[in-house]
């Protein structure tokens, strides 16, 4: 098989692939200038032999509605934030050194947004939430266009890419800072302390918040058919066990997330729900929204909770599984040989039957090349009979 065919296979459990596909989430920038000498994601996979995956969401503005991709976009194959007359997008940098600080201003008719986003060489992190007062979220839904897909220019890739891989992106978020579930991207614009409590205080208000994201995530699927993505990523780690409670998974994060899940279905896109924490409480639920896949299946030794073999006896039969490796012990700091058993160790509790891709639990920033060789390796040793 090439590796897009051992995807697939594993990803609609449609058989055994030859071999146990084998991966990694998104690299980090500093991985790749501090052990790699800068090399590029297409050369890492070719130099590890890993089966490569092609992340992209490149995104279109509707001209005949006022809008335009925002002037200050990097990358055309990535998420930029559409912007109109009346949704315009202001910054200012505060700080330069040693982490950059940045504010970003929506200016709206009646008001402006604002969130500071800081970065340093490994990553970037919020440091003001965008909505402030209960008021604030009006202006998110009466000004703030929902993303679309440049269906054309995700074919073109993928078209490129052919077999190489698998062409991967995720749904729409609120721009500069946000991910694809409707708690998540609620959890980043105001914080997951107070989101928790307001489910509490002010419920009716959390769920306003979650149909405003819900509608802008709902137009941006619906722009997605004919796209060429072979799996597009939802949820987060605050719909974790180790985050929130049953109920607040079942009130607030099932109800918003799963009628997503089926209209992706609608437009013929896979789906992989991400939750990069506790799982196991969840299992049963995250597999009852419809996704086509689950991860990151995180161990205890990284703050998971993850018991591969139990998880693939209660829903593998349901899901493609991905991740279940432990980069903190396994990529650092351990011997090939401690490396290699645990590769065979995750194959033995999650591989049988297929329908498991063996990946790190989400993205990792020091590893030991030696040791992802290792890993890449003993993966490819992992042969179904």
């Amino acid at each position: 098989m090439n590796a897009k065919q051992r995807f697939l296979t594993a990803l609609d459990r449609s058989g055994l692939p030859d071999r146990l596909p084998v991966t990694t989430h998104h690299l980090m920038r500093y991985f790749l200038d501090t052990y790699m000498g800068g090399m590029d994601n297409e050369a890492f996979f070719d130099y590890f032999g890993l089966d490569p995956i092609r992340w992209i969401l490149p995104y279109r503005a509707d001209e005949a509605a006022g809008e335009y991709l925002d002037p200050e976009r990097e990358d055309p194959l990535q998420p930029c934030a559409i912007l109109t007359a009346n949704w315009r997008l202001e910054r200012e940098t505060l700080q330069e050194t040693p982490e950059r600080v940045m504010r970003y201003r929506f200016v709206t008719p009646r008001g402006t947004l604002s969130m500071v986003i800081a970065s340093n060489v490994y990553t970037s992190w919020i440091i003001e939430r965008l909505i402030k007062e209960k008021r604030d979220i009006e202006l998110l839904a009466d000004y703030w266009p929902a993303p679309k897909c440049d269906v054309e220019a995700v074919n073109r890739e993928a078209e490129r890419y052919g077999d190489r891989g698998l062409i991967r992106g995720s749904i729409a978020s609120f721009p500069i800072f946000g991910q694809g579930g409707c708690w998540q991207d609620a959890a980043c614009l105001v914080g997951i302390e107070r989101l928790i409590m307001e489910t509490y205080d002010d419920p009716v208000w959390v769920r306003t918040l979650l149909g405003i994201l819900q509608s802008r995530k709902a137009e941006f699927i619906a722009s997605l058919e004919g796209a060429r993505f072979d799996l597009l990523e939802t949820g987060g780690g605050d719909a974790s066990s180790t985050v929130i409670s049953p109920r607040i998974f079942d009130r607030f994060v099932a109800p918003y997330d799963a009628p997503l899940i089926a209209l992706a279905h609608e437009k013929g896109q896979r789906i992989v729900y991400h939750t990069c924490g506790g799982m196991m409480p969840f299992l049963e639920r995250i597999a009852d929204m419809g996704p086509d896949a689950m991860e990151t299946f995180t161990p205890p030794g990284m703050g998971g909770d993850v018991d591969l073999a139990e998880a693939k006896r209660r829903i593998g039969h349901r899901v493609c599984m991905i991740g279940g490796w432990d980069q903190f012990h396994y990529f650092i700091h351990c011997s090939e040989e401690e490396t290699r058993a645990e590769v065979r160790r995750c194959f033995q509790a999650a591989g049988e039957g297929g329908g498991y891709i063996l990946a790190p639990s989400d993205h990792f920033f020091d590893a030991d090349p030696r040791l992802i060789a290792a890993f890449a390796d003993e993966a490819r040793r992992c042969v179904y009979a």
